[in-house]
């Protein structure tokens, strides 16, 4: 890609922090925004980042860290202040607890609400503030299809992840006018760490796989690129928008 349609897509000059960055859908976002360009802030709760943070830096990036547990949401604002400016935020980091509705406990609701929503609206908020003074900023969140769909056994996961499809839309629309896009991309079923025991599952594994019109489970590396196109100037009129990245799954 070359001339004018290159530089829509090129991240030069940015810094982009992608939560969750260790290893599966985050790891991928974070070694594609440094393929398009960008400079990487790269999150886990632990310091365990050695493995992304090469493969950031053969991308071409730099890469610092911030090691923070997501769960304190009312810590964010002051563990972000020291933070480079940020021009690109991805809320990717995630958990799921499975239980019947019937015995999901309050706790493991609240512990899937607070950084599967919470955290995400506190992270916005604490970068976007930023964003808005520089009139630039691109947010994007990691949804599911469980922000259009029921589930069965992950209400809590089910609840959070509808309600970031909601926060989406109403942050797009109060800072959309000053040159802040809010969006999310919505994986469909991929092959990461977090679906392993459904791939080892032949029953489950085929009847998913069979209701996927692309015909086979999505990679991490699918959904990157979604998250390129929603960082990039490619995208400065794209507004609270959910991007399903599902295979086709959601036409079915």
């Amino acid at each position: 890609m070359t001339g004018a349609a290159a530089s829509m897509f090129s991240l030069h000059g940015r810094t982009a922090l992608v939560t969750g960055s260790r290893n599966g859908i985050g790891r991928a976002i974070a070694v594609a925004l440094a393929q398009a360009g960008a400079d990487l802030v790269l999150h886990g709760r632990t310091d365990d980042l050695d493995d992304v943070e090469e493969e950031v830096r053969k991308a071409g990036g730099t890469a610092s860290r911030w090691r923070f547990d997501l769960s304190d949401t009312a810590g964010i604002p002051a563990a972000v202040a020291d933070l480079p400016e940020v021009d690109i935020l991805v809320n990717n980091a995630g958990i799921i607890r499975r239980a019947p509705a019937a015995g999901h406990s309050f706790a493991d609701w609240r512990s899937v609400l607070d950084v599967n929503l919470d955290a995400v609206f506190q992270l916005s908020r604490a970068i976007g503030v930023r964003m808005l003074a520089r009139r630039r900023g691109k947010i994007i969140s990691v949804a599911s299809m469980l922000s259009f769909q029921g589930g069965v056994q992950v209400p809590g996961y089910t609840a959070a992840k509808h309600g970031l499809a909601g926060l989406t839309k109403a942050l797009a629309c109060e800072w959309a006018a000053d040159g802040v896009q809010v969006n999310a991309v919505a994986p469909g079923y991929i092959s990461t760490g977090n679906t392993a025991a459904l791939r080892a599952d032949p029953v489950r594994e085929a009847e998913i796989r069979s209701r996927i019109p692309a015909g086979r489970w999505g990679r991490p590396d699918d959904v990157a690129g979604a998250v390129v196109f929603l960082a990039s100037a490619a995208s400065d009129y794209v507004n609270g928008h959910v991007l399903a990245v599902d295979g086709g799954w959601l036409a079915r």
